[in-house]
């Protein structure tokens, strides 16, 4: 199939720029066939974020969003944020001193979202302007010709067989051909993953920073909810030697969202997110809103953290990678689904005028530099720009001292010295015998829960006789190097219990891969220290469906 323009990612990067696309070719009444193609059952099936938005690119690319119906009900009404001392206390910062960055009440507020919702509704109008979308289609791969050109992708085969053999109802994966290719996946995208090494387009970058969010929604009672409440914090449960933080936002029909983001770069082996986020539940600041309530969904992602100095090059012959694909969030605001909307505006407004310079019978392919100016010039970049030394300021002097350095940094707009994180995420385990053990409380069932209901929480599911997804470069490496030197951490970072360490019939530890739990958040890809794990998408429409997360 034949398109002017395909978008890989129903998210809010990929979604924007479809409907922008649209939009332009309405105003000069032009024919434009823009395809976006969706690994989830439907669009906001994989999407989650915390979510407080900034609505600024919203604003800019539906002006009349709020006549529309866009799902921004809850305004933030009242900004805190704490020190977690340990396990009882707290401490308040005073609003002076928490950067500008965290600011989201006030006479122009931010508002607590769902992501999900806000995709879904994206999604509605980009099918009014005109955009064909397919959700349960997984891109598997780039074309790319001899020439070097990107040329669209490969959706996957559906109905193969865990052997590999074709079931009844297979249907092998379709060309979408683009004279135009975007790249909206979301963190670690596995086609931008391999455009980046294909292109060389992190030459003279330092190496890409995540985190992982953890995420659940609770209903509570009226009496404790307080809508456009939020909450930020860091502190216990974490140690020095594993940076993050906490959220807490009241929203709307007496939902609270509440998680807890944890740098990937930590060091401790036996460390495991899940357990983390669910001890940190019992501190009495978020107990008191919790206890009395109930936990209805369950999630987590991937995200891209590394800020400006990790950021690749966004264009190579053919198309852009754009919103968390390249890694566009500012994580001095925790917020990235208004700089990743940007991105994509900017994608189509570039890819527009291109294809304005060309007649029907140009196939496109040219590297769009001029994306990189209008991205360079545009709030979104001067952003990244101003706290590109966040994250590595984290990293040097830990969550409290990388927050004074921000703190600081933004009274200056930026303007203290630069700082550089060179070491990969995975890269930064401490040997099992050098490290110490964490003995993680078991959970009550009422504030912290197990994997298991937790991947039940998600909505995951898989067809149980398909090919693994999560693939091994030596099946040898999780037994043989990383059990006797970090304990095999998959055990442990994974949030879903996706991998384990069992005994085979003759009493031998075997690794296990329980695929049909993975709820897609990459963090293995990311974190694995023999990065021998590589995530590539399921069959079409397989993961979590999240309702509103």
């Amino acid at each position: 199939m034949d398109f002017d323009v395909v978008i890989v990612g129903a998210g809010p990067a990929g979604l924007s720029a479809a409907c922008r696309l649209m939009q332009q070719a309405g105003e000069v009444e032009r024919e434009l066939s823009v395809c976006v193609v969706e690994k989830g059952s439907e669009v906001g099936a994989h999407v989650l974020s915390g979510a407080v938005f900034e609505p600024r690119a919203l604003a800019e690319l539906f002006p009349d969003w709020a006549e529309r119906g866009a799902p921004l009900t809850v305004p933030a009404t009242r900004d805190e944020v704490h020190l977690l001392k340990n396990a009882e206390s707290t401490q308040k910062l005073p609003n002076a001193l928490v950067p500008k960055t965290m600011h989201n009440a006030g006479s122009s507020p931010n508002y607590v979202i769902s992501a999900g919702n806000l995709c879904r509704w994206l999604g509605e109008q980009a099918e009014a302007l005109g955009v064909e979308i397919f959700p349960g289609f997984a891109a598997q791969e780039a074309l790319i010709d001899d020439d070097g050109i990107v040329r669209g992708i490969v959706t996957g085969d559906m109905g193969v067989a865990a052997d590999g053999s074709e079931k009844s109802g297979y249907m092998p994966g379709m060309e979408l051909r683009a004279k135009y290719t975007l790249f909206a996946e979301g963190s670690r995208g596995h086609i931008g993953k391999r455009l980046i090494e294909r292109f060389n387009l992190d030459d003279g970058k330092d190496p890409q920073h995540y985190g992982i969010g953890l995420k659940e929604l609770w209903d509570v009672p009226a009496e404790v909810h307080e809508p456009g409440l939020v909450l930020h914090g860091s502190g216990w449960p974490l140690d020095k030697n594993a940076h993050g933080g906490f959220f807490l936002y009241h929203g709307e029909d007496q939902q609270v969202m509440v998680g807890l983001i944890i740098d990937l770069s930590y060091t401790n082996p036996f460390l495991s997110p899940f357990d983390e986020f669910q001890r940190l539940k019992h501190h009495p600041l978020l107990k008191q809103y919790l206890e009395s309530g109930k936990r209805v969904a369950y999630g987590a992602r991937a995200i891209t953290k590394g800020g400006l100095n990790c950021l690749p090059k966004m264009t190579f012959p053919g198309g852009l990678l754009i919103g968390c694909d390249a890694g566009t969030l500012n994580f001095a605001k925790i917020k990235g689904l208004h700089t990743a909307m940007k991105s994509g505006m900017l994608a189509a407004e570039t890819v527009f005028e291109a294809l304005g310079q060309s007649d029907e019978a140009d196939r496109g392919g040219k590297e769009l530099t001029d994306f990189t100016t209008k991205w360079e010039q545009s709030w979104a970049y001067q952003e990244l720009e101003q706290t590109a030394s966040f994250g590595p300021a984290i990293h040097k002097y830990g969550t409290v001292g990388g927050g004074a350095y921000n703190f600081v940094d933004q009274l200056f707009k930026g303007k203290l010295p630069s700082l550089h994180d060179t070491t990969p995420d995975y890269a930064k385990l401490t040997p099992a015998d050098q490290a110490e053990k964490i003995d993680y409380p078991k959970p009550d069932g009422k504030l912290s829960f197990d994997k298991t209901s937790s991947v039940f929480m998600s909505n995951t599911n898989h067809d149980e006789d398909q090919p693994c997804h999560l693939r091994l470069s030596d099946p040898d490496i999780p037994i043989r190097d990383n059990l006797p030197k970090y304990d095999e951490p998959a055990q442990r970072y994974c949030p879903v219990g996706v991998y384990e360490v069992v005994e085979d019939d003759a009493g031998k530890p075997k690794f296990q891969i329980n695929f049909q739990n993975c709820i897609h958040c990459k963090t293995c890809d990311i974190k694995d220290p023999a990065q021998n794990i590589t995530w590539v998408p399921p069959e079409g429409g397989g993961g979590p469906n999240y309702p509103n997360m």
